[in-house]
């Protein structure tokens, strides 16, 4: 299931940072990072944005435009100017049981 970490000392501004990551779509997929489960950890603190994701898979190829296009949504819809780090990592490995409930029903996927 979808578990997403919201850490630092401004989860206000990761909760909305996590929002607008909803934004961004794998185009393999056809549905937001979010839901698919790529985004692990949305940490907000003073002045800096940082979020932890993955792909589905490491020969995605779509890994570069997915990153630029949650950098370039986090820089459109956060109130304050931040400074925005976007991390690939591969740890835990992306499985379907990251999904969200909407997601593995959507794709028909169980468990």
């Amino acid at each position: 299931m979808n578990q997403t970490r919201i850490e630092g000392s401004d989860p206000g501004t990761a909760e909305l940072a996590l929002d607008a990551l909803r934004a961004v779509i794998d185009p393999e997929m056809g549905m937001d990072v979010v839901d698919l489960g790529m985004i692990y950890a949305v940490e907000a603190n003073e002045g800096r944005v940082r979020v932890e994701m993955t792909m589905t898979s490491a020969a995605c190829p779509m890994a570069d435009s997915i990153v630029r296009d949650a950098r370039a949504v986090l820089e459109r819809s956060l109130p304050e100017p931040a400074e925005i780090e976007v991390e690939l990592v591969w740890d835990p490995p992306w499985t379907p049981a990251m999904m969200s409930d909407e997601a593995r029903s959507f794709f028909g996927w169980e468990g």
